[in-house]
């Protein structure tokens, strides 16, 4: 197996997904999020449907490399009973999703297709 460098990270995304039961956890959890990292990581849109190969309602983070440990560290000490789904963002999409991801909560199924 060739080893590849991390230097072809160029971001993270961190997906939080959620249903119309856990609608306002996700919600609260977000809340959080915007008032501790303020300005330093994106926070996406609020999706009430599935989007993408994501089979859940979600929102996204995007954040840099720097910020793995912080953000990655907070999410699996604070995401409730939310799942959260994590990949790195080289600009091979579908090896970032199928082959790269790190999930905290349980795991989903992705809709791959979405990204062939």
């Amino acid at each position: 197996m060739t080893s590849r460098d991390t230097s072809a990270i160029d971001t993270w995304h961190a997906h939080v997904y959620f249903d119309a039961s856990s609608r306002d956890a996700a919600w609260a959890l977000r809340e959080q999020i915007e008032a501790r990292w303020s300005g330093q990581l994106q926070v996406g849109r609020f999706h009430e449907r599935p989007v993408g190969p994501h089979p859940m309602w979600s929102f996204q983070l995007a954040f840099a490399q720097t910020q793995f440990a912080d953000v990655v560290g907070w999410l699996t000490l604070n995401h409730g009973a939310l799942d959260v789904f994590l990949h790195p963002n080289t600009g091979d999409a579908l090896r970032d999703h199928r082959d790269a991801a790190v999930w905290i909560g349980h795991s989903h199924e992705l809709v791959l297709k979405a990204l062939m």
